[in-house]
């Protein structure tokens, strides 16, 4: 979305009404969480779970 000229980008963004958080994530997402796990799953296209056969 463009706002026209370079100077209304900091209007329109002060007149947007911020959107509060539903909860606050203490934890990093579990991609980061569980890097390893991550990776042997999405890269290795190893299963889930303990047996891995």
């Amino acid at each position: 979305m463009t706002h026209g000229r370079l100077q209304n980008a900091g209007i329109v963004r002060k007149r947007t009404p911020k959107v509060p958080r539903k909860y606050d994530r203490k934890s990093p997402i579990p991609r980061i969480r569980y890097k390893k796990i991550f990776f042997n799953r999405h890269f290795k296209n190893k299963p889930a779970g303990q047996s891995r056969k």
